[in-house]
C-alpha cells in the first residue's frame, strides 16, 4: 500500500505530461491555417514547406511554449500562496497581485515606451522587472492591510479584492489617456492574451520560470511545516517569518513575470493547485510539480479553445480560463465557513 501511494504522484505526473504532449500536438494542428498531423511531424523534423515552417515555428510553437511556461508559473504561484496563507481561495489574480503587475507594465508602456505596438527588444526583457515591482507593491499592501494578529482567510480575500479593484481603477485611468490603438491592445492584453507570440518573449520569461520553480520546489518542505501552524513550525526550528517572506517573494515573482507576457489571467492559480491536490495529495514536494503540469495543461487547452471557438477571430485565453474558473471559485467560496 505504501509503495502504491508513493507511485501514484509519479503516475499522475506522467499522465499529465502525456496529456500536455497530446494537447501540444493538437494545438499545432489547429488554427486559421490548418496543417495535417503528418505535415506537423515533417515540419518539426525540418522537412516541411516554407509556409508550414513559418506558421508552426515562428507563430504557433512560441505561443504554445509561452502558454506552457505561464500556466506552470501561475499554478505554482497559486499553490505557494494557498500554502503560505493556509487559504484555499488564494490566487494571484483574485488577490490583486496580477493587477499590480499589470499596472506597472502599463505605466512602463505609457511613460517610457510610447506605443505598445513597437516594443523594443530591451523593453521585452525590462517589462518582467517592472511587473515584479508592481506585484511586490500589491503583495505588500495586501499583507499590511490584512494582518491583524494573524492572517484570517476571509480578511485576506476581502483585502485582496479591494486592492485588485484599486489597481484596476488606476489601470482604467491610464488606459483612457492612451491613443485608441494602444488602448485596445492594453484592454486585450489585460484580459489575458498571450500577445507576445514570438521566441523573444519566450526567452524573456523562460529564465524566471527555470529559476523560480526549482527554488519553490526546494522550499516545499517549509510549506509543509508552515501548514502545521506558526508555533509548531517554530518548535521544529523553522524561521517562520523569514521562510514565509521568501515563499511570498517566489509566488509574487512568478506571478509578475507571467503577467508581463501573458496579461491578467485570473483563476488559473486557484484551480490548478486544487485539482493537483485532489490527485497527488497535500504534500508540497509533489503538489508543486503536479500543479505546474496541471496549470500548463489547463492554459494550453484554454488557449486552443480560444483560438478555435470563434476562428478566424480569437478569444483572449484569460476569458476562457475565467469562464471555467469563476464557477469553481464560487463553489469554493460557498464551502468556506
Amino acid at each position: 500500500m505504501v509503495k502504491q501511494a508513493n507511485k501514484k504522484p509519479l503516475l499522475v505526473m506522467g499522465i499529465l505530461s502525456g496529456l500536455i504532449l497530446l494537447s501540444l500536438f493538437i494545438s499545432l494542428n489547429t488554427g486559421v491555417s490548418r496543417i495535417a498531423p503528418l505535415d506537423v511531424i515533417k515540419t518539426l523534423a525540418g522537412s516541411g514547406t516554407e509556409k508550414e515552417q513559418l506558421v508552426l515555428l515562428d507563430f504557433r510553437l512560441p505561443r504554445l511554449v509561452i502558454a506552457l511556461l505561464i500556466g506552470a508559473g501561475l499554478a505554482v504561484s497559486g499553490a505557494i500562496l494557498q500554502g503560505v496563507s493556509q487559504n484555499g481561495l488564494a490566487d494571484p489574480g483574485i488577490l490583486g497581485i496580477n493587477a499590480g503587475a499589470g499596472l506597472a507594465v502599463v505605466l512602463y508602456i505609457f511613460f517610457f515606451q510610447g506605443s505598445a505596438s513597437s516594443l523594443s527588444l530591451l523593453s521585452i526583457f525590462v517589462m518582467p522587472f517592472f511587473a515584479l515591482l508592481g506585484a511586490l507593491l500589491a503583495a505588500l499592501l495586501i499583507y499590511v492591510l490584512a494582518w491583524k494578529k494573524g492572517m484570517a482567510p476571509v480578511r485576506l480575500i476581502l483585502v485582496g479584492i479591494g486592492v485588485n479593484a484599486a489597481f484596476s481603477a488606476a489601470l482604467i485611468i491610464f488606459q483612457l489617456r492612451m491613443n485608441p490603438h494602444d488602448f485596445m491592445q492594453a484592454a486585450v492584453w489585460l484580459a489575458g492574451s498571450i500577445w507576445g507570440a514570438s521566441w523573444k518573449f519566450v526567452v524573456a520569461v523562460l529564465p524566471w520560470i527555470l529559476l523560480l520553480i526549482p527554488l519553490s520546489l526546494y522550499k516545499a518542505r517549509y510549506l509543509n511545516v508552515l501548514n502545521l501552524g506558526d508555533q509548531v513550525a517554530t518548535g521544529l526550528g523553522a524561521a517562520v517569518e523569514k521562510e514565509r517572506g521568501m515563499l511570498l517573494f517566489l509566488a509574487v515573482a512568478l506571478a509578475g513575470s507571467c503577467v508581463a507576457v501573458g496579461g491578467g489571467i485570473a483563476f488559473l492559480g486557484l484551480v490548478a493547485p486544487h485539482l493537483a491536490r485532489r490527485l497527488v495529495g497535500p504534500k508540497h514536494q509533489v503538489l508543486i510539480p503536479a500543479s505546474a503540469l496541471m496549470g500548463a495543461l489547463l492554459l494550453l487547452t484554454a488557449d486552443t479553445i480560444g483560438r478555435y471557438l470563434l476562428a478566424p477571430s480569437e478569444l483572449p485565453v484569460g476569458l476562457v480560463v475565467s469562464a471555467l474558473g469563476a464557477p469553481y471559485f464560487i463553489y469554493l467560496l460557498m464551502k468556506t465557513n
